[in-house]
Order: C-alpha cells, then sequence, then structure tokens
C-alpha cells in the first residue's frame, strides 16, 4: 500500500519558490489500478517522480507497506518493489531484449520465461528476443518491451508516467489490451499510471483529478468519469479546470 501525507512540492523560480504540489493526503491499495489525471502543468508527471524517488518532496511523508520510504532513493525503492515506466523508453544499445529482462528480474531468466513475458505484451518472442533495445525499435516496440521488464520484475508498485506518450494507434490498442490484462491479474500489487486517455480511464478502478497542484476529485471510475466526459475527451474537460 502507498500513502501520501500532506505532501507538498515547490522549485526555484528566480529566486522565489513556486509551489507545484501543494498538501496531497491519497492513498493507494493493493490491487488497485488507478490513473491520475488532470490539464497539462497540474504536477501529475512530478507527482510519479516523487513517488519513484526521483524527486524528493519539499515536505510530507511517503510511506510504502507501513515504511517511511521519504529520504530513500531509487536503487532503495526499487529493492523494495517499485518499478517506473518513462514516457519516453530509455534505448539502450549493445543491450538485448532478452539481457535487460534478466537485469530487470534479477536472475539468470530462461528462454522460456523471458519468451512469456514478451508474449504477454504481444511480442513475438523470436522476433524480439535478441534485439538489441535501440534505435531499430519503434516507440510502441520499446513500449512494450518497458512493460516486459515490469512484468519479469515482479514488483508491489509499477507506475506509468503517460505511456501513450509517442505511440501510433494501433500501438494504443495493444497498450489498452495489456493494462486490461494487468488489470484482471493484480493481487497483491498495485498500479499507478498518469494519463488522460478515456480508454485508460474507463479500465481505472479509481481515478485521482490532479489540477493546479491539488487533487480536486477522487473516486471509483463510474463517479468521477462521467464529470471529465462530456461531448468532448477528458484531456479536453481537463483542461477546463485550469
Amino acid at each position: 500500500m502507498l500513502e501520501l501525507k500532506n505532501l507538498s512540492f515547490s522549485v526555484d523560480d528566480g529566486g522565489s519558490q513556486k509551489e507545484i504540489l501543494h498538501d496531497l493526503n491519497l492513498s493507494v491499495d493493493n490491487g488497485k489500478f488507478v490513473v491520475i489525471t488532470g490539464p497539462n502543468g497540474s504536477g501529475k508527471s512530478t507527482l510519479a517522480r516523487i513517488i519513484m524517488g526521483i524527486e524528493k518532496p519539499t515536505k510530507g511523508q511517503i510511506l510504502f507497506d507501513g515504511q517511511d520510504i521519504t529520504e530513500l532513493g531509487i536503487t532503495e525503492r526499487a529493492k523494495r518493489g517499485i518499478s517506473f515506466a518513462f514516457q519516453q523508453p530509455v534505448r539502450f544499445k549493445g543491450i538485448r531484449v532478452i539481457d535487460l529482462l534478466r537485469l530487470a528480474s534479477g536472475k539468470q531468466l530462461g528462454i522460456s520465461e523471458a519468451c512469456d513475458y514478451l508474449s504477454e505484451v504481444g511480442l513475438c518472442a523470436r522476433d524480439y528476443i535478441d534485439r538489441e533495445v535501440n534505435s531499430s525499435l519503434s516507440g510502441g516496440e520499446l513500449k512494450r518491451i518497458e512493460i516486459a521488464t515490469l512484468l519479469a520484475r515482479q514488483t508491489k508498485l509499477s507506475v506509468f508516467d503517460e505511456p501513450e506518450a509517442g505511440i501510433d494507434l494501433w500501438s494504443f490498442q495493444n497498450l489498452i489490451r495489456i493494462f486490461e490484462n494487468m488489470r484482471r491479474e493484480i493481487k497483491d500489487s498495485s498500479i499507478i499510471i498518469i494519463s488522460h486517455q478515456e480508454r485508460i480511464l474507463n479500465i481505472a478502478d479509481e481515478i485521482i483529478l490532479l489540477a493546479n497542484g491539488t487533487i480536486k476529485q477522487t473516486g471509483a471510475a463510474d463517479e468521477v468519469l462521467p464529470s471529465l466526459i462530456g461531448t468532448t475527451a477528458a484531456v479536453d474537460a481537463c483542461e477546463k479546470l485550469k
């Protein structure tokens, strides 16, 4: 379980402090698929980076499975079972997909098991297992390989920062299918996705609406989504909150 208590985050803005997040309180239970949405500049990606330890809060506390992890860095949080998927997945010249999956799993992963993870994200293992994780792969392929590494890690909490960014429609449709499968199969783990895409919002157990650095609304998808989506897409509705 993830808990954020009175969390704030500020940055230096020409000698003065600009507050990005203000006094946030939220919890994400195990077994939950949560989507955080809101207008551009609302602090969504900043919040994701704080959860992973890429940024540190100015004030407040972060608890994970009852333990205070506020001062822990990325490596220590990863060891405790938190994973992070970037908007633009990192390329690794000279590293094969099988190598990346083995690094993620922390063991000498067999070919058969590695192929299972690739199959789960809709990739033909035979075509990808020995490919280098470099610029020869499309954005959609990299996204799915990155998700396969998260599956191989079997983490307690997976955080995705706008996973739909930079991929084509076909890849996005496959991404939705992958998330639907992940939602069905999570038990003692949880998933947080930063997104404003209606199809991702639709499969959430809970939606958290962030605007101007504060939580404006939180609740089940069938409660929150109608207020975001009328005749326009969720992102347009969120923009009205600015």
